[in-house]
């Protein structure tokens, strides 16, 4: 069991991995773990000799880079909190991304951030927004005379990093860890996945502001396991290029979320596939959004001639909020599914079992059980009640060691987020068969129309492997019909994009596209909007964001 804080379980780490290395190849670069302890610790004075201690928090704005670890340690020797910032996704929303930064700054009391060399001068262009913060550039905190003195005594109950989430559609708020919350976070990756096996090595091109890249990198460092971290445009841009060079870097652990397995699908040939040897791929996880059936079997199919084996593929269930872990599957098991009465699912919550070929047969993957920890029940999400019965929907309630003991909010806002008895309340409906959890989705992205529930999983999975559907992408949402200015009847909305320019093609697409849903669902009617390609909104981590899809006005397609 790892004890103490993050930056004495690093110092321990080093002293017997010196050598071993985190590379950055979309940097050209890598830092050794001895080098990461060294120049953190260098980096604490100088962080402290400009009054940077304990209850600072400091932000984080760097890319995939040393510098964004080095930071991370360097923040945590002072006794302050690192505040992870996410990085802009588009140049012409630099003046809305100042904003949302600002916000975060304001309720965390961010006075300092910390930015990596490339983003000097991004930074500098935040000023006006964020006139009370001081940008300070991680290379000068490393050049700098390092001033004499005492570092604080730091204690696994203090605050080590806040988590913030986007704040696109409401005030952000931070998730805090403390120390030991992440380092029972990373305890509870290291012993589910048994890291650190002889050739274990990681590769990730998630972002390191992002939890599921950030505890991913700090899992393999605190097991003295060899990690690359690659930018997330190199997958973006090229996934086929990213997986060889992940498969030839003899990387055995990566994570990604669901559709990073649909672009890899799609990106690589059958040709191409058979060409590739991935014997060793040992565990792929699949977590950070729902988790697809369809998805999983179609990547299992296509790379099956190269040697991936299905019980790599591990699909997984997790949140900031637990530092990351909160059910893994049993190793060496390939993913397992039911498939449940979609309605009785959606407006009864129970779970009916049916034969897959059922007309309201709904896939759900499991996600295995609870991990070291970690604890889980199943409540009512209307009554708050445990629900005693396995085979009913409720909310996913969480609790243990590396569970968040709270939020940062602006002020007035309410957190009800926890139980009189300490309960986390995740947000999430799932249900338990034995001791499988099954996710469904999330409370709040639930479709009502007409008093029917739905959930917008169903809508868009049916949705996604219909041909003009570009790349799978479609977002559900409840809607209005008529002229789609809010006036008509309540139903549900389908946002498909689609890269199909002719007019006839595309009144085709959507034609197929409302048959094929409302004659599965049974609804009486579906809106259907078409987007150009990357019209969808995404989270930092690229997950669609229903929410804020749901409150645009969309002019109508169709």
């Amino acid at each position: 069991m790892v004890t103490g804080t993050l930056h004495d379980a690093l110092d321990r780490i080093a002293a017997h991995g010196r050598d071993t290395a985190v590379d950055f190849p979309s940097e050209s670069t890598s830092i050794s773990l001895g080098e990461l302890a060294d120049s953190a610790q260098a980096m604490a004075r100088s962080l402290a000799g400009m009054g940077v201690g304990p209850g600072s928090r400091v932000g984080i704005f760097s890319q995939n880079a040393p510098e964004f670890l080095q930071t991370l340690f360097a923040v945590t020797r002072t006794g302050a909190a690192a505040c992870p910032l996410p990085l802009p996704t588009a140049a012409w929303d630099l003046a809305g991304h100042a904003h949302r930064l600002a916000r975060i700054a304001s309720v965390a009391g961010i006075r300092q951030v910390v930015v990596s060399s490339r983003f000097r001068g991004l930074a500098s262009r935040f000023d006006g927004a964020m006139s009370n913060v001081a940008f300070v550039c991680a290379g000068d905190l490393l050049a700098g005379v390092t001033p004499p003195g005492q570092l604080p005594v730091v204690e696994p109950t203090d605050l080590a990093i806040v988590q913030f989430t986007s704040g696109s559609t409401a005030a952000p708020k931070g998730v805090q860890l403390t120390h030991a919350n992440a380092l029972a976070g990373i305890e509870a990756i290291s012993e589910g996945i048994d890291l650190g096996r002889d050739g274990d090595g990681g590769g990730s091109w998630l972002p390191l502001f992002h939890d599921m890249g950030l505890f991913a990198t700090l899992s393999a460092i605190m097991r003295n396991v060899p990690m690359t971290v690659w930018s997330p445009t190199s997958f973006v841009k090229d996934p086929a290029r990213w997986l060889r060079q992940f498969l030839a870097s003899g990387a055995t652990i990566s994570p990604a979320p669901n559709f990073g397995y649909d672009q890899l699908v799609a990106a690589v040939s059958p040709q191409e596939a058979a060409s590739l040897d991935m014997r060793h791929w040992r565990i792929a996880f699949n977590g950070a959004e729902p988790i697809a059936l369809a998805s999983v079997e179609r990547f299992l199919e296509h790379f099956s001639p190269a040697g991936f084996a299905p019980e790599a593929m591990f699909p997984v269930y997790g949140m900031a909020e637990a530092t990351l872990a909160v059910a893994f599957p049993p190793l060496g098991r390939p993913p397992v599914s039911v498939w449940v009465d979609r309605e009785r699912l959606a407006n009864a919550g129970l779970v009916q079992q049916v034969p897959r070929g059922h007309p309201q047969a709904r896939a759900v993957v499991g996600v295995g059980r609870p991990v070291r920890g970690v604890e889980l029940r199943i409540a009512s999400p209307d009554a708050g009640k445990v629900s005693a019965d396995d085979q009913q929907v409720g909310e996913i309630e969480i609790r243990g060691d590396s569970v968040t003991p709270g939020y940062l909010l602006a002020e007035g806002s309410d957190d009800d987020t926890f139980t009189p008895d300490g309960w986390l309340r995740t947000g999430d409906l799932g249900f338990r068969l034995g001791d499988e959890v099954f996710v469904t989705g999330r409370i709040k992205e639930m479709i009502i129309v007409r008093g029917a529930n739905f959930y917008p999983e169903d809508v868009e999975g049916i949705a996604r492997d219909i041909p003009g559907v570009f790349k799978r992408r479609c977002v559900a949402v409840v809607g209005r019909g008529g002229d789609g200015d809010g006036d008509g009847a309540e139903l549900i909305t389908l946002l498909a994009e689609t890269s199909l320019d002719d007019p006839a093609a595309r009144d085709r697409l959507a034609a197929d596209l409302r048959a094929q849903v409302t004659g599965t669902l049974g609804l009486s009617d579906l809106a259907v909007r078409l987007l150009p390609p990357s019209s969808l909104p995404r989270t930092s981590s690229g997950k669609f964001q229903r929410l804020v899809v749901g409150e645009r006005t969309w002019q109508p397609s169709t």
